[in-house]
């Protein structure tokens, strides 16, 4: 009997992955950076690489029940990686049928974003909801939509996308879709820096923890840090971000009356400077008769391990 799957989680940035026990338990766990693979064939030996070890040392392919993934555009339908903007490989990859043939396993695939939701669903603080939605804020800003106990797939797979959705029109250029104005573009880790980049040349004159980083050094974390210090600039592009993303989120409620919303990824460890400003944004902007109503939560699973969990799942 199959006593262990394997959870991959593959991000813009980093690819989480490790082996996964039927009570949700993460064995042992490991990571690697997605885009320093110019192809996704080298991705996927370097992946077989570490991988490989961890499956012989938990008893070799016959112990395991197959591997899970979540990444940018996977369609659980096809098992392909769509036109992910913020992925080096272009085009439609077909990433289950290539890691079954390299690993000899059963192989699935859906959205990061849908893994996510599915890691907090089974093991997360959506345990015993059957409405809600996750919203994870990292290298862009992905989400999985649950309605009735289920994620929300559409008609080909796609459904969901909500970081894409356009809430400022004629707005900023996201480079990766070509779209301007979406959400994506201003409450992700790489938004938050361009908002940095755009406020401190606004205001030449004010003085600025911020101008002591070189471009390169200017992340959300530096924001972070800078804005904990007290830092104005920094502090306004956190309630700046919050506000849009509280707009957005506001949206999402009165379309699918959720019973909560999760925030998850690595610009949710800036906590309330990102949280107060959403949430009172989110409620300005719903009418009576959703206000109130909607809880505002953090996610709390480690950021690897609820993705790791959730595309694991996919293969019990």
């Amino acid at each position: 009997m199959s006593q262990f799957a394997i959870g991959i989680d593959i991000g813009g940035t980093n690819t989480k992955f490790g082996v996964v026990d039927r009570n949700g338990h993460i064995l042992v766990q490991d990571r690697m950076l997605t885009n320093e693979h110019e192809t996704v064939q080298e991705f996927i030996e370097d992946l077989h690489k570490k991988l490989d070890p961890m499956i012989k040392d938990a008893g070799g392919t016959d112990k395991f029940v197959g591997i899970g993934m979540g990444a940018p555009n996977g369609n659980f339908y096809t098992g392909s990686i769509d036109y992910a903007p913020n992925l080096k490989w272009k085009g439609i990859i077909p990433l289950a049928s290539m890691i079954n043939e390299r690993f000899g396993l059963p192989a699935k695939l859906t959205n990061d974003a849908n893994a996510a939701a599915v890691g907090e669903m089974m093991y997360g603080c959506a345990r015993g909801m059957k409405h809600f939605i996750v919203i994870t804020l990292g290298t862009g800003v992905g989400s999985g939509i649950v309605i009735d106990g289920k994620i929300v797939l559409g008609h080909d797979g796609f459904a969901g996308e909500l970081g894409h959705t356009i809430i400022r029109p004629g707005g900023r250029l996201h480079k990766g879709t070509g779209a301007k104005g979406s959400l994506e573009a201003y409450a992700s880790a790489t938004g938050v820096r361009e908002t940095a980049l755009e406020l401190l040349t606004r205001y030449p004159e004010e003085e600025s923890l911020l101008r002591n980083y070189s471009i390169n050094e200017l992340t959300s974390q530096t924001v972070y840090e800078c804005a904990i210090k007290g830092d104005k600039i920094a502090n306004e592009i956190f309630e700046f971000t919050g506000e849009i993303l509280g707009e957005a989120l506001a949206n999402f409620v009165m379309f699918s009356s959720p019973e909560a919303i999760i925030l998850f990824g690595g610009l949710t460890k800036a906590g309330d400077l990102i949280m107060n400003p959403t949430r009172q944004a989110m409620e300005a902007n719903l009418i009576q008769v959703f206000k109130n109503k909607v809880k505002l939560l953090f996610s709390d699973l480690k950021e690897a391990d609820a993705a790791i969990l959730g595309a694991s799942a996919l293969v019990w």
